[in-house]
């Protein structure tokens, strides 16, 4: 069963109605302005650009060029060609040079330097040609791509509208995450990762239309955190060593700089205020454990008031517990003067508010 209810059938569905709007709205977009969208950066799964270590298929722009520059090789053996003319061709920013250069330094294609900086002729070499044929085998892994789909789009979902604004999907399609190991990422792929990231609380479905989706505090956690969507889903259960927490009925206080500890929470099938009203009581005990500025103090007590105060009315809006308890999260990531403590304080909240 998916989260808020929601079965898989349900959320198969959903997810398959998204990607045909998607398409819908790719195609419209598309006849309004043939020229593809400018993308201002590239999604990886870590969401960094395109460091030397990176693996090429995570890197949409190379691995098309590696893919092209075989292409035109098969037709003109043993010839260099200018890569200004895959930058045109495919409407891209990028620099010609700088792409000439990274596959160059990854030993994928030597450079052409004589005949000038300005003009990035390049030739494949022979690690080119396996890389290549590496990346028409890595094509056909069916969960390579899936992981590469879920980690970019989550991403770019946080780079795009982080504050959890609603956020049409088809956009991702634009950009250079929607490519994997050089091709494209089918419309069932996409599906398929909108579909496991709503069922595992990364992101949520927003009914709105065209359909929208928002990105969850757990997947602004995720994404923060840096690593991909799996590393986040399959966290390991917190040590038996040291002293254990329940959160849903602790009343103590907690000791500052509190190491090697456990924290248990209750998990509830649906949106709980008790929950919410645990994890305030357990933040106003650890205000001043969080940080000894009097000010920041201030700052998180009375965003604690607020959700507080959303979580309590006779009928709570659960959009708005979500973004006030987005909040919250924010402020106490910025709060680094008890890690240990720090770490309690995000789990009180994030538990808090799994059942919406």
């Amino acid at each position: 069963m998916a989260r808020n209810g929601i079965n898989q059938r349900e959320l198969d569905k959903w997810a398959k109605g998204l990607v045909k709007e998607a398409n819908k709205s790719l195609e419209r977009a598309a006849r309004r302005n043939p020229s593809r969208v400018p993308v201002q950066f590239e999604t990886t799964p870590t969401g960094s650009g395109a460091p030397n270590g990176e693996a090429i298929e995570s890197s949409a722009h190379l691995a098309r060029l590696l893919l092209w520059l075989d292409a035109y090789a098969q037709q003109h053996p043993g010839r260099y060609i200018d890569v200004t003319r895959f930058v045109e061709e495919h409407e891209l920013t990028d620099d010609a040079s700088v792409l000439a250069l990274q596959l160059e330094q990854r030993g994928l294609a030597n450079l052409a330097r004589a005949w000038g900086d300005a003009v990035p002729h390049v030739q494949l070499t022979d690690e080119g040609r396996v890389a290549v044929h590496a990346l028409k085998n890595r094509q056909k892994d069916r969960a390579a791509r899936l992981r590469h789909t879920m980690n970019a789009f989550l991403r770019w979902l946080y780079d795009t509208a982080g504050d959890q604004v609603p956020t049409n999907p088809a956009l991702f399609l634009a950009t250079p995450g929607s490519y994997f190991a050089g091709a494209d990422v089918s419309g069932a792929d996409l599906h398929q990762a909108l579909a496991y990231l709503t069922e595992n609380g990364l992101i949520e479905p927003i009914d709105t239309d065209p359909s929208t989706v928002a990105i969850t505090p757990r997947g602004v956690s995720c994404a923060l955190a840096g690593g991909s969507v799996q590393d986040d889903i399959n966290q390991p259960t917190p040590s038996d060593n040291g002293p254990v927490f329940h959160i849903a009925t602790n009343n103590g206080n907690i000791a500052a700089n509190s190491t090697g500890f456990t924290q248990n929470a209750v998990t509830q099938t649906g949106f709980d205020p008790a929950q919410i009203l645990a994890a305030v009581n357990l933040l106003q005990q650890l205000a001043p454990s969080l940080t000894p500025n009097a000010g920041e103090q201030q700052v998180l007590l009375t965003q604690v008031q607020e959700l507080q105060a959303a979580a309590t009315v006779p009928a709570p809006d659960r959009g708005l517990v979500r973004r006030v308890a987005g909040g919250v999260i924010s402020t106490i990531r910025g709060l680094a003067h008890s890690p240990d403590v720090q770490r309690l304080a995000l789990e009180a909240v994030e538990q808090g508010i799994q059942g919406l």
